[in-house]
């Protein structure tokens, strides 16, 4: 197989989600091309670094945060599920 088509397999190559064989013979056509060897070494160090990291926290604020730039935005979203009770606004009731 041609460099150009193990360039496209990058990044399946980066995050470990190729075939054995197929990673084999990346790994094969990577002596020959430095190019693809520096791009397979460095995304798949990457991959790995950004995995060890914490997940990101996203609390109800954070949603709500989203919803607002994407409704500044002009963005007309319509969640599944409804706004949970702390973001709702009571009226007094006078009568």
């Amino acid at each position: 197989m041609s460099n150009e088509f193990y360039r496209k397999l990058v990044d399946l190559y980066a995050g470990g989600e190729l075939p054995e064989e197929l990673e084999a013979e990346m790994d094969t056509a990577s002596f020959s091309d430095p190019e693809l060897s520096h791009d397979m070494a460095t995304l798949r160090r990457t991959v790995e670094h950004l995995r060890s990291l914490p997940e990101p926290e996203f609390t109800d604020e954070s949603h709500q945060r989203i919803l607002m730039k994407l409704y500044a935005r002009g963005i007309d979203v319509k969640p599944k599920a409804p706004d949970p009770p702390q973001f709702q606004l009571y009226l007094p009731i006078q009568g």
